[in-house]
């Protein structure tokens, strides 16, 4: 195979492997004497359990044990943890209820888990399972994100008063308000940003077992062992951490979703220590819409302050967000320090005041879904800033311009607590609109108008704030013959990373793919890991893969100076192989490794880690075209542009490919997904693909994509996160596009999703 370095276009390595069917998941893996699980779970929002009777399930042939949280609380199995609360705005903490692995009291949403059934296949633990009577007293259940802290709510959580979790507050309210009060005008909007369910394409799943020496071992599809194995140990079974294996192998997508520790994966482990069998549960599509974690579902107004040249004075944000019934491990963060920082955009907003209330609702936890909190902060200025523009008779591209953080700015301290090292946003509209063919919209609007169509142009102007937090670390282990091993703490979920750290070590050690070998998703051979998440693992792990190369050339320096029979200092490295300044002594890599390794099997041996001071901040602008028919409200996208800024890039086709994904998820939430719980009982209407609507590949055109590259100032490889950008400009940029096509007949906002009944109904109204 060809040599690929950084920046070059590189076919996906693992892609023979994963396409030849050579994956491993871990629906792929079997033990020894396994058994399968199956959950009884609440038909109901909210009801207290009576009783529970599982003498007919337990009689049944092939049943091995049936668990609920009694049998849980007897063995001292913890509860799951809120690993990021949020203070309310005296300081105080917020209201943590318990989370235990199976339903204790009351069931709290559709879906909760009340009992685990183990038996030997896994269709008889689900025909068990449906053998398990639950007496329910049912309860109210509370459901709309924007009214369960009403005063006639009911109550979830006996200690939430009207089912508030925090009151959170971040920036100068004092100062915001003296802005208001010099504003020439002051532009409101209200919003919904919708909840949606992450729909990776593998679903979860998990193994517990125990060891041969006694320990516990989870096989997990997640985006990390690491954090997995220490909320276990510490946690739930109150262990030291080497007490506990977790491993992952391939993981069919995860998207924020597969980061969470989950209840079952708590039961299988307990059941497996008490059977002392291993115990597999695989989630039908029917669990996964019911019981992993849900993202977005905020309902925020907005205000910003302006004065006679559309120049922002100030901004004000109160939002209600939804958490769900049980706080997920890093519900609370989301929608406050996660996102509420990037709510003044790449915009020079001299000040700002936000306000958000988590509530409790009978819904599935909340947490982080692609972008986790970042794209509901775009969406929110994106549209306001549209809206701004609509009600002051200017263009967006202008309000914008006004208002740009300038190129010669950076660095630049937001109000809000970033602080963006690198961009150029204003050249980052520019292309974009001169892609777009921007000026000549007017022209194609009055020639789709003949055709019965409705055209809307629209764009966002986009930052996010990524690949900081914990550090990573990366070992090399490079044998006799020069082959590298790479053991590095994040996980691969679909984004290529065996290519991209191939191609930071092809960059730094001269080697070829081939030559290197990629450890991951194991807490025994990977010894700590931040795991997969915000963007990180190529800015922050890629960081720590360069410095251990480092580390490994200085090393291989003195053998190489044996060999060429000079002084170190004298020795120079430069692709790939080892020579004297100024002279033709060389030797190459392999052999160096060779002569290092002596009778041993191992060279050298070298571990380094990176640990980000500052975040990234990817930035971009996309513009979208798109076409309503008039007849029947369908949307047909018909041109969408990116400009981005990712710094330096490692891989264009992988980061491509990432843009381009999270675009599909940024359309798939405006247009066509909605997670949607019935009024008062609280029962998931949208529980499957026939009522939950995902994006197909004829619902885009071909998208044009272009980079702007500004080295990114906090990582040594000077590259920006990118995984989550597609997913955080997509939102606004659509629904701005879809409002312009209305807004010749006075519409000014649509919520998301914006589906074509949607349309149709607005259009009739407007037309009667």
């Amino acid at each position: 195979m060809q040599k690929f370095g950084i920046g070059q276009p590189a076919t996906r390595f693992e892609d023979n492997r994963l396409l030849s069917g050579k994956g491993q998941y871990v629906e792929d893996i079997e033990l020894d004497n396994q058994t399968f699980a199956a959950f009884v779970r609440s038909p109901h929002a909210h009801a207290k359990i009576v009783s529970i009777d599982t003498s007919d399930a337990e009689s049944m042939p092939g049943v091995l044990g049936i668990f609920s949280v009694e049998d849980l609380k007897a063995e001292g199995i913890g509860n799951i943890p809120c690993l990021a609360p949020a203070n309310n705005k005296d300081g105080s903490p917020c209201i943590m209820p318990p989370r235990p692995a199976l339903a204790e009291g009351k069931v709290r949403h559709v879906g909760d888990a009340i009992a685990i059934v183990i038996a030997e296949t896994r269709e008889k633990a689900v025909d068990a399972s449906e053998q398990v009577f639950v007496d329910y007293e049912m309860l109210p259940a509370a459901v709309e994100t924007d009214q369960s802290d009403a005063t006639n709510a009911c109550q979830i959580w006996s200690d939430a008063e009207r089912n508030v979790c925090f009151d959170w507050e971040a920036g100068n309210k004092n100062d915001t308000d003296e802005a208001f009060s010099k504003a020439k005008q002051i532009v409101e909007l209200d919003l919904v940003n919708n909840r949606v369910v992450p729909t990776s394409m593998e679903t979860r799943g998990a193994i517990g077992s125990v060891e041969s020496d006694g320990r516990l071992a989870l096989h997990v599809s997640c985006q990390g062992v690491h954090i997995m194995r220490r909320i276990l140990a510490a946690q739930i079974f109150n262990v030291e951490e080497n007490q506990i294996l977790v491993t992952c192998d391939d993981v069919g997508g995860g998207f924020g979703m597969k980061i969470f520790l989950f209840p079952e994966y708590v039961c299988v482990l307990f059941a497996a220590k008490k059977l002392g069998r291993p115990v597999k549960w695989i989630s039908e599509r029917s669990e996964a819409f019911l019981c992993d974690s849900h993202g977005r579902d905020h309902v925020s107004n907005l205000k910003l302050a302006v004065d006679d040249n559309a120049k922002i004075l100030g901004l004000k944000v109160s939002t209600t967000a939804n958490l769900g019934a049980y706080l997920s491990n890093f519900g609370p963060f989301v929608p406050t320090d996660a996102g509420v920082s990037m709510l003044v955009g790449c915009y020079a907003i001299p000040t700002a005041y936000v306000e958000v209330k988590g509530v409790f609702t009978n819904t599935a936890p909340v947490d982080a879904y692609r972008g986790a909190g970042r794209p509901e902060a775009i969406y929110a200025i994106e549209r306001l800033l549209d809206v701004a523009a609509y009600d002051l008779g200017i263009t967006p591209a202008e309000i914008r311009k006004r208002n740009f953080i300038s190129g010669s700015a950076m660095p630049f301290e937001t109000v809000l607590g970033s602080n963006y090292d690198s961009g150029e946003f204003e050249k980052n509209l520019d292309d974009a609109l001169e892609a777009a063919n921007w000026n000549d919209f007017e022209s194609r609007r009055e020639k789709a108008k003949s055709h019965g169509k409705l055209l809307g142009i629209g764009l966002a102007s986009y930052i996010e704030r990524c690949a900081g937090g914990s550090p990573e670390q990366a070992r090399l282990e490079v044998s006799k013959k020069g082959h590298v091993t790479l053991y590095i703490g994040t996980l691969s979920n679909g984004q290529g990373h065996e290519t991209a750290f191939r191609q930071i070590l092809c960059e730094s050690l001269g080697i070829a793919f081939e030559d290197v070998s990629i450890v991951q998703g194991n807490s025994d051979l990977v010894e700590t890991g931040g795991g997969t998440m915000g963007s990180r693992s190529v800015p922050v792990g890629g960081s720590a893969i360069g410095s251990a190369s480092k580390k490994i050339i200085e090393k291989a320096k003195e053998t190489a100076a044996e060999l060429l029979e000079s002084a170190v200092s004298d020795v120079e490295f430069d692709k790939g192989a080892f020579k004297i300044v100024g002279t033709d002594r060389v030797v190459d890599f392999q052999s160096v490794a060779e002569t290092a390794a002596g009778d041993g099997s191992v060279a050298f041996d070298e571990k380094e880690s990176f640990a980000p001071e500052e975040a990234t901040y990817p930035n971009g602008t996309h513009v979208c075209e798109l076409e309503i028919d008039m007849a029947t409200g369908q949307i047909e996208l018909v041109d969408y542009n990116v400009v981005d800024d990712f710094g330096k890039v490692i891989n264009p086709l992988l980061l491509e490919g990432q843009v381009h994904g999270g675009i599909a998820q940024g359309l798939g939430q405006a247009m066509l997904e909605k997670c949607q719980y019935e009024s008062g009982s609280g029962q998931l209407l949208s529980a499957s693909f026939m009522d939950y609507t995902m994006p197909r590949a004829d619902d885009f055109p071909a998208i044009q994509f272009k980079r702007n590259e500004v080295p990114c100032q906090t990582n040594p490889l000077g590259i920006k996160g990118a995984g989550e950008a597609g997913a955080i400009g997509a939102p606004p940029a659509i629904v701005n596009a879809i409002v312009n096509a209305l807004s010749e007949i006075g519409v000014r906002h649509v919520d998301m999703p914006v589906s074509s009944n949607k349309l149709w109904e607005i259009m009739q109204n407007v037309s009667n």
